[in-house]
């Protein structure tokens, strides 16, 4: 009995399948690892040009006021106040804090009327230098991934002075010396305990909130930042950065 003729495409079709697949697992791996791991290698030692907050709000019309200096120039006041009002445990955790994610989910529950986050530093240095500002569950998953990069790769001082030199601190003003230039006409380095912990008090509402000309709420914040900070040094709960 004559064989039937294969047809002329029957071997092909498998090995372009192949190809594509081949090709689509090289670009999740340079995409979502080599480029990643390449990218946080570098800001190891290079300062972070610029992130995409910066751009969205030059689009919105707001300046762009940063000056990037080494943590040796900056107050450990300021330190301590931002590890005493946004993570008290940065020194203890490897990126993520778990108690404070789970009392964030139970008071979000509760409905109190204001949605808490349990974000460490670690977690917003990540979502700062290399993500959106906007929040999504792909956002969310690259924010874990970036910061297990960051803890392995930079260390807890360089993750504190990558985040020391980008946060926003007011409509175009970024990072510790610019924020204490416009607000109190000091240095970085030259931040009293009061205006490190005003400084802190406006970092989850930077355009709202002043450090300069601060409201009750603000002073009221402050001052239970301040004393906090004091738990923070005298805890030894900056250890890892100053």
């Amino acid at each position: 009995m004559a064989r039937r003729p294969k047809a002329p495409n029957a071997r092909r079709r498998p090995g372009l399948i192949g190809r594509l697949f081949r090709w689509l697992a090289l670009g999740v791996l340079i995409f979502g690892l080599i480029g990643p791991v390449a990218v946080v290698t570098l800001y190891r030692f290079v300062p972070p040009p610029i992130t995409w907050l910066m751009v969205e709000r030059m689009v919105q019309g707001h300046g762009f006021e940063r000056r990037w200096v080494p943590i040796g120039r900056i107050s450990p006041q300021l330190v301590r106040a931002l590890i005493a009002a946004e993570d008290s445990q940065f020194c203890e955790h490897h990126g993520f804090d778990f108690n404070a994610m789970q009392k964030a989910m139970e008071a979000n529950e509760r409905g109190s009327g204001k949605i808490r986050g349990g974000s460490t530093i670690s977690q917003q240095t990540a979502k700062n230098i290399f993500l959106w500002p906007r929040r999504d569950y792909v956002r969310k998953g690259l924010e874990a991934w970036f910061t297990v990069l960051i803890e392995l790769i930079w260390g807890k001082e360089r993750i504190m002075e990558v985040y020391l030199n980008s946060i926003e601190w007011g409509p175009g003003v970024y990072g510790a010396e610019a924020a204490a230039q416009h607000n109190f006409h000091v240095s970085a380095a030259q931040l009293s305990g009061a205006q490190a912990a005003r400084l802190a008090a406006i970092v989850p509402k930077p355009l709202a909130w002043k450090a300069a000309a601060p409201g009750p709420y603000i002073r009221k914040r402050s001052g239970h930042i301040g004393a906090a900070a004091g738990t923070v040094r005298r805890d030894g709960l900056a250890a890892c950065v100053i």
